[in-house]
Formats: C-alpha cells, structure tokens, sequence
C-alpha cells in the first residue's frame, strides 16, 4: 500500500467557495466538482493505507452529494429527492467499477466500520451534517471524524431535553444506529437496542450531557428528518 495521500486541493478550494458565495457558487462549481470527481476516478483507493483510502471515499462521495444538491437548486428542486436518480445513478467509475453515491456509501464508505462517517457524510438536506470546511485526509481522519460527529450532535443532530428526561437524536441514528452499537458488523440495517445505542453515541456529546445520559438514561426519542433542501458548509 502507499503512504502518499492523495492530493484533493481541487475540492478544497470548492469547498471554500461555496463556504463564502453560498448557493451561487454552489451551482457554478457543478462542472469543477465533475472535474475533480474525473481526477478521482485515475487513484485505485486500493493502493493506499486505510485511513488515505476512506478518506477518498469520503471525499468523491460528499463531491457527488455537493453536484447532486447544485442541480437541485438549479432545478429549483426543492429537495434532493426530486432530482432524478439523485442517489441511484452512476456517479464515479473507480477502478473500473461504476458507482452511485449509494454504492458508494454503503458498498464502500460503512464497510470501513466507523460509524463517525456518519457525521461527516452530506446528501444536501436541511437535516444533514454540515459539510466540513475542508476535505477529509488520512493523516487527520481520526480527528475530522470525531470532530464531525460531535459538530453534528451540537448543532442539531441530538439534545438532552432534562424536564422530561428526553434525549433527542437525528433520525441517523435510528437508521444507522447498528452501525454505533456494533460496529464490527457494518454495514447493517438491523435495528440497534435503544438503550444501547443512547450510551454509547452519549460519547460524542458535551461532557455533562453525557454524564447525565449515563447517570439519569433519559428516554430516546428520534427528530424528524427534513428532507428539503439545504446544504451548508461550516
């Protein structure tokens, strides 16, 4: 395997863009996003080390999510899901192996079995992750991630509700919450004991938020997840 990571600068500077200009950059950037995604497609990820390689993932996937939500505000959409075939069609070819973002995420981006990647993955809804302000790269991966999840939960993503003993979490975690409970076993869409997964996503919460989560074991229950559009960059 290669310890070079692989150069992702032609993302990082659409990243800041659309940081500054917003949706207008958003839409103009569609063709350097194809671009970088065509520059993606000469790396074989199985070439590099682990933590390099996801982060390519990562990166080629949140590059199809950002083109997918651009063509929605272009289409004035209103959602992703009114984009045809916004997840289903072929989006990259990698090692000569065509994918679509769901390909991506599931086939390869959960098999890593970190559930983190949940906090880090966009797909351009109001409810998403924000998108980090800079790509993901292997050298830094472990803190992105633990910074991305933690970045989630606090801006909307879970909250202690304590007069009713409530914990609220993003309807990720019911859908993933497999893949924070057992890890080892992504990618798995079987449903994760409620109680289970509350403590141990607690980890990713303010230190007294989680201590009262651990202490007091407040209720779950889920938020509802907004599916208009709307993609946001740190």
């Amino acid at each position: 395997m290669s310890s070079v990571a692989v150069d992702h600068d032609d993302l990082a500077w659409i990243l800041e863009a659309c940081r500054a200009s917003g949706v207008v950059s958003l839409i103009d950037n569609t063709r350097a996003l194809e671009a970088y995604r065509d520059t993606m497609e000469n790396v074989d990820p199985d070439d590099l080390e682990p933590a390099d390689a996801l982060a390519f993932w990562l990166n080629l996937y949140n590059a199809g999510a950002l083109r997918t939500a651009g063509r929605a505000y272009d289409l004035d959409a209103g959602s992703v899901l009114r984009v045809p075939g916004a997840f289903t069609q072929p989006w990259a070819t990698v090692a000569g192996r065509t994918m679509s973002l769901d390909d991506i995420e599931h086939g390869k981006i959960r098999r890593y079995g970190d559930p983190r990647i949940h906090g880090a993955l966009v797909c351009g809804s109001v409810s998403c992750p924000t998108l980090r302000p800079e790509p993901f790269y292997g050298a830094m991966l472990d803190a992105q991630l633990d910074d991305q999840l933690r970045s989630f939960i606090a801006g909307g993503g879970g909250s202690v509700a304590r007069a009713d003993n409530t914990v609220w979490l993003s309807s990720v975690f019911k859908w993933y919450g497999r893949d924070f409970t057992n890890p080892h076993t992504m990618p798995n869409l079987v449903p994760a004991n409620i109680a289970r997964l509350r403590d141990t996503v607690a980890h990713w919460f303010s230190e007294d938020d989680a201590s009262y989560i651990w202490d007091r074991a407040p209720a779950v229950r889920f938020l509802s997840y907004d599916w208009g559009l709307g993609c946001s960059v740190a």
